[in-house]
């Protein structure tokens, strides 16, 4: 069984101790965490909220959605109020008149205010009624000499309150809290952004912008070794199912309860019953999903990019030529997708983000929807074959070796561009690729390839990557003469932070997996599992 309903996310905890445990002493560092629908960013709060202990801050926790401004101001206040009475040892009621109550002989000064507040409400006055809220910590600070942490999950709904100017007037009250921390969470990753670089990006009152991932290999590999210590899945399923999950925890804890549950190891008939049939999990959770562009006026078009993006046409020109619609027609309906955070592009790509949507849009949805008859049995058996297919190709590839795979890879190149870690890079047609043997202690395999006007050398490495590593490999490269070079380690393993330092003086490009595995997304090919 796994702890507390959470799995490692160390490095997030981490996060959240320090900068609110350096609050108390004056620094105050505002954060927006953002990640993917169900990827854990709220179970990652509420883990450092239980073990979270400090009588000299208090903190509040808000899931904002769609409700009166009436309604949102009375669970903050309430919220507020609860927490701080927490530690004072006298039972309590989720009852806001009782809090206020309890709460004006430790706050009168604040209390008044939130009477006041509250007054405006019942008189249906809204101007600056956000604003006053948030200054409530201002004036429980001065009373108290306690903190306010201010988390604030799903925070864009805060758009559906109809506060006028929110974030211009949100923006000059963060200039001026000293005292006061916000912690913004989205699963809106795109709409955030844009809202941190446009509207809340302050000199001072700024955000550290924290993206949540999915689980890594090693991390997927060591939960499903806990979750599932004697069911006697094979390692090629397991390693198909974080290929299949992307590392997603939703995904990696429901198949794996489903597995668990039904107390046998058969993969296929666990995806069928979450996928498939109409009553499953995912099936729905898809279903439901998918109604938020069936509803839209260009309906159709959004349907069919997704449809062709998990089929695997995922350059953008080949989308518009298949479309019959010029790239500036799609970029409309791309951009649509971008901001729901269903799809994202690098550079000349475009992919689903969910691979597990992906599958489903493919192989349920389209074959559904493509069908001649109502024959449910006959739709069912071709959904087994797909699956049964896409495992066995899976697992085909990883009997390769990498070096092979990586080789395939790069013959797909037709000069597109990709964007690796923020940085672009055009994906060379290259006329010839051959292997590539170092005279090393330990880099010992790579591969050479030349274009008319580039060369290629890469390197892989299958173990630490080390400084002399970068040292070796560089002077490699300077056997070769030709001055327009891309020069590329790939390493399995961890790559040394004095390797990555070398390398960028010495203008080499360091790939862990993940780097080579989104590559291999784009060209639909299966991910590499070490």
């Amino acid at each position: 069984m796994i702890k507390d309903n959470i799995f490692d996310r160390k490095e997030y905890l981490a996060i959240l101790e320090k900068r609110i445990g350096g609050l108390k002493y004056g620094y105050r560092q505002n954060l927006a965490i953002i990640g993917d629908e169900l990827i854990g960013k709220t179970s990652t709060i509420f883990k450092f909220l239980s073990r979270f202990h400090d009588n000299h801050i208090v903190i509040l926790y808000l899931e904002t959605r769609p409700e009166s401004l009436a309604s949102f101001a009375k669970r903050f206040i309430g919220v507020l109020l609860y927490n701080f009475l927490s530690n004072s040892g006298c039972p309590l009621e989720e009852d806001l008149d009782f809090l206020i109550k309890k709460s004006e002989r430790y706050i009168p000064q604040a209390v008044e205010k939130i009477r006041g507040i509250l007054s405006a409400l019942d008189r249906r006055v809204k101007t600056n009624i956000f604003i006053e809220l948030l200054s409530l910590c201002d004036a429980f600070h001065k009373e108290t000499n306690k903190s306010c942490v201010i988390v604030l999950d799903e925070f864009h709904n805060l758009e559906t309150l109809g506060i006028k100017n929110l974030y211009r007037e949100w923006s000059k009250l963060l200039i001026t809290q000293k005292n006061t921390m916000y912690i913004i969470i989205s699963s809106r990753k795109f709409k955030t952004k844009a809202i941190l670089s446009k509207n809340l990006s302050l000199l001072f009152g700024n955000f550290e912008l924290i993206t949540v991932e999915p689980f890594d290999i090693k991390t997927s590999e060591q939960y499903l070794a806990q979750k599932l210590p004697n069911l006697g899945l094979n390692p090629g399923l397991k390693n198909f199912l974080i290929h299949f999950t992307g590392g997603y925890p939703f995904y990696l804890e429901l198949i794996s309860d489903a597995l668990l549950e039904s107390g046998q190891n058969n993969l296929t008939d666990t995806l069928e019953n979450l996928l498939f049939l109409p009553s499953g999990i995912l099936s729905q959770k898809f279903s439901s999903y998918l109604k938020c562009f069936s509803d839209s006026p260009c309906s159709n078009d959004y349907i069919s990019i997704l449809h062709l993006l998990s089929s695997g046409h995922n350059k953008i020109k080949d989308i518009a030529h298949i479309l019959h619609k010029t790239q500036k027609e799609l970029a409309l309906r791309i951009n649509y997708l971008l901001e729901f955070d269903t799809i994202t592009r690098s550079g000349d790509f475009l992919k689903i983000n969910d691979r597990v949507f992906g599958f489903w849009l493919r192989f349920v949805y389209q074959k559904k929807l493509n069908s001649l008859t109502f024959d449910a049995k006959n739709q069912k058996i071709l959904f087994r074959q797909n699956l049964e297919n896409i495992i066995k190709e899976f697992l085909s590839h990883a009997k390769r070796p990498v070096i092979d795979r990586i080789t395939e890879l790069l013959r797909l190149f037709e000069d597109e561009v990709v964007q690796i870690e923020k940085k672009r890079l055009r994906l060379t047609h290259f006329r010839e690729i051959k292997p590539l043997e170092f005279n090393q202690k330990s880099l010992k395999e790579g591969l050479i390839g030349r274009s008319h006007d580039s060369l290629w050398i890469m390197a892989f490495k299958y173990d630490l990557l080390t400084e002399d590593d970068i040292a070796e490999f560089a002077k490699e490269c300077k056997k070769y003469r030709h001055k327009l070079q891309k020069r590329i380690i790939i390493s399995f393993k961890e790559i040394d932070m004095n390797a990555r330092l070398r390398a960028l003086e010495e203008k080499i490009l360091t790939w862990d997996v993940n780097n080579v595995n989104q590559i291999l997304d784009l060209f639909s090919k299966p991910g590499v599992i070490v």
